[in-house]
């Protein structure tokens, strides 16, 4: 089995390059591909400490893995609502650029 360190470094990889990616774009479809980055990294997280705290009590807990679930869920969710605010910004300016965001008021 592969340590708990060594996932928890990559998720915390996953998380850094998700939050530069979110600082750094100005692409909408880039910075939502950043957040759906760092919320993999917590659903890594949340999986390996589900499964090794299962592996240390000798039961089987998977209240990890639900969450990660959820979250996933919760995610293409997020997601769907990002887009359709990304095609009405690109519909009415013709670009997808995030810093034209705060023109889309009334």
């Amino acid at each position: 089995m592969i340590p708990m360190i060594d996932w928890l470094v990559f998720a915390a990889l996953l998380l850094i390059v998700g939050a530069y990616g979110v600082m750094t774009s100005k692409h909408g479809i880039l910075v939502l591909m950043s957040i759906e980055i760092m919320l993999n990294a917590s659903n890594i997280t949340l999986i390996t400490f589900a499964a090794y705290s299962s592996q240390l009590h000798a039961t089987a807990n998977a209240t990890g893995q639900i969450i990660a679930l959820v979250s996933i869920a919760a995610a293409a969710a997020e997601v769907a609502v990002a887009l359709a605010i990304l095609l009405v910004l690109y519909k009415m300016y013709g670009t997808i650029d995030v810093s034209k965001m705060n023109l889309l008021r009334w």
